[in-house]
């Protein structure tokens, strides 16, 4: 999904203009990066937490010439998802209707029984 398919999708789900739709999605953003500047950590219940993670200094190589790169610290963002996101993203859409599983289940039983 792109940026500008969630803003559709919002101004769908409001019934809003896109125009109004795309001033909230940008402010979210801008609220997200503002906070994980100032080391602060955003957590959203359900959906998961946003933090940074400090990196070391460290020596890296050129690929192209293989001469040796010093890289600086620096602050990377990291996503964390919630346990319920977690659920929500790994249950797949055969186990959500169990009527559909039960149904195949009887006939391979009927005609096993019909077989003895």
């Amino acid at each position: 999904m792109t940026k500008a398919e969630l803003i559709d999708d919002v101004s769908h789900a409001v019934d809003m203009s896109r125009k109004d739709s795309e001033v909230i999605v940008e402010t979210i953003f801008e609220s997200i990066v503002k906070s994980l500047r100032t080391g602060d950590k955003i957590e959203i219940r359900g959906f998961g937490s946003f933090r940074t993670r400090q990196r070391e200094a460290r020596v890296g190589r050129n690929p192209k010439t293989g001469a040796r790169v010093d890289v600086p610290p620096k602050k990377i963002p990291y996503f964390k998802p919630s346990k319920e996101l977690k659920d929500l993203v790994n249950r797949t859409p055969a186990a959500v209707p169990s009527a559909p599983a039960e149904g195949a289940a009887t006939p391979s039983s009927s005609s096993s029984a019909s077989s003895t």
